[in-house]
């Protein structure tokens, strides 16, 4: 059975707009599709950033190519997943830092991608990466929208097969029904997940 990993960066938990999007697609997904969901709530991970002796640590292990390592789980989790649903708000004109500091440890030479003279090359396994995101302003259309930007990045850096980001923006905006926009979203999905 296919893997989808489910990564929650919805700081603000069921309060969460984003959150509300993302377990919106997640039951239209369970369905009408065959996945084993393996769900990771990034709030609730004892993660940490690559810096000193935790840096150096990560480090020696790799020199040593213990890559069995269990510090190296989230890497290997998330290499072996066909599809990755990430949910996380636009915060600071991309998204929150732990999300940075939780891909920053996926990012392992010799799991999720390897590097040669040629440049670096992708390792994933993952067919699909879709980018669940609530943005208080309008930034789409933009050179102010980085987070999307970013996760697509990654999925041609990761070697994953396709990228779609699944979004409602304006929630903040005067004037604006947050609840009409993300109906708005929730359309999309519907839309989203019959192609899937």
């Amino acid at each position: 059975m296919n893997t989808l990993l489910y990564i929650d960066c919805c700081i603000r938990r069921e309060a969460s707009r984003t959150r509300r999007a993302a377990e919106y697609l997640l039951e239209k997904i369970e369905a009408t599709h065959r996945f084993e969901i393996e769900r990771l709530v990034l709030m609730d991970e004892p993660l940490k950033n690559l810096s000193g002796d935790f840096f150096q640590a990560r480090e020696a292990l790799l020199e040593k190519k213990r890559l069995d390592h269990r510090r190296f789980d989230y890497a290997h989790q998330f290499a072996n997943a066909n599809t990755i649903v990430v949910a996380a708000p636009f915060w600071d004109l991309g998204f929150p830092g732990l999300l940075k500091t939780y891909l920053e440890n996926v990012s392992l030479d010799g799991v999720t991608f390897y590097a040669d003279a040629e440049g670096c090359h992708g390792m994933s396994k993952g067919e699909h990466l879709i980018f669940v995101t609530t943005r208080g302003g309008f930034y789409e259309d933009t050179p102010l929208e980085m987070g999307s930007r970013y996760m697509e990045a990654l999925t041609t850096f990761f070697g994953i097969d396709r990228y779609t980001c699944l979004f409602a923006e304006g929630l903040d905006a005067d004037g604006i029904d947050p609840e009409m926009q993300l109906k708005a979203l929730f359309k999309d999905i519907d839309d989203f997940v019959r192609t899937l």
